[in-house]
């Protein structure tokens, strides 16, 4: 069994026991969290698509842990104009990790 949720602004496709990292959830590490947004759910050939969620379904996952990506450097440079720009950016994340899908 297999589900399409969205969470942070973006899709995943998950099923049972998948570890995955999504954008910064607010609940501690070790606790259970229940997502709500389910766009697609599939067992086996029988697939339910939402109009645009799935009524009653939901997807009930654990927080692993709360972290931080690795740094993407932005690099900003013209060339004979004495011209370069350094920055960098690590986004938060939250890895967890899916308990059961329920259909609703």
């Amino acid at each position: 069994m297999y589900a399409v949720i969205k969470t942070g602004g973006k899709q995943y496709r998950v099923s049972e026991g998948d570890t995955l990292r999504v954008e910064s959830l607010q609940a501690e590490a070790g606790s259970d969290v229940t997502l709500d947004e389910v766009l697609m759910v599939g067992n086996g050939e029988s697939v339910t698509v939402g109009a645009p969620l799935v009524a009653n379904a939901s997807v009930s996952a654990q927080v692993v842990e709360h972290s931080r990506a690795r740094k993407v450097r932005i690099v900003k440079f013209k060339r004979r104009k004495h011209y370069r720009r350094q920055m960098g950016h690590r986004q938060n994340y939250t890895e967890v990790r899916i308990t059961g899908i329920s259909a609703g």
